[in-house]
């Protein structure tokens, strides 16, 4: 049976299109940068046990969190059959939610919840939705990391239209909720000689 969506976005990231962007982003260079990339973020954290990433993919970000905190519970929510399949492979994640994180809802409650790449191609009219849910699940932390852009502006992606948006993420969440705060932000370049990244604003908020 063919899984319904809310949202054009859901579908895309769920069928082909979602493969081929496994085939095009996998390898140990990119885990490198991640490592690099989410040591900052982590030293601005105390107490962690528990990480769950909203849509982990086939895992490179909870790889290079695994390298740094080797004692930490990774989970993980996936929207794609073949991404969930390559994270029960690797082994590292103890429970995977393969479905939307749209439609995803829990009780329980991490140090940390993580989003990387992923509120760029969310619905906007659904945003609010996620940040709900990103906000719900952290007991303490949210590691917010996308393309920023000060205004909502959509971007052409590989030929698509309505794919991706670009937009000041991290401000909407801290006026969303007033009591989260800014401990920590900065940007990493596709130019960077050691580490590179997608040209991402990374940034760590914390639950007053």
């Amino acid at each position: 049976m063919t899984q319904r969506f809310s949202t054009e976005q859901e579908a895309f990231w769920a069928g082909q299109f979602g493969d081929e962007y496994i085939k095009r982003n996998i390898g140990d260079p990119l885990v490198g940068s991640n490592v690099a990339m989410f040591a900052k973020l982590i030293a601005n954290c105390t107490g962690v046990e528990r990480l769950i990433e909203f849509g982990a993919n086939i895992g490179l970000n909870l790889r290079a969190i695994r390298h740094l905190c080797p004692a930490w519970t990774l989970d993980a929510i996936e929207i794609n059959a073949e991404a969930v399949g390559r994270l029960e492979d690797w082994g590292g994640v103890n429970q995977i939610f393969h479905g939307s994180i749209l439609e995803f809802q829990s009780d329980r409650q991490w140090d940390i919840a993580l989003i990387k790449g992923v509120l760029i191609h969310i619905n906007p009219d659904f945003l609010p939705r996620v940040y709900e849910a990103l906000f719900k699940a952290s007991k303490r932390y949210i590691f917010l990391i996308e393309y920023y852009n000060p205004t909502p502006v959509e971007v052409n992606y590989r030929g698509h239209s309505g794919r991706l948006f670009k937009r000041d993420f991290a401000g909407e969440m801290l006026d969303k909720f007033p009591s989260l705060r800014l401990l920590d932000y900065g940007f990493v370049w596709h130019r960077d000689t050691a580490f590179p990244q997608d040209d991402v604003t990374w940034f760590v908020l914390e639950k007053g």
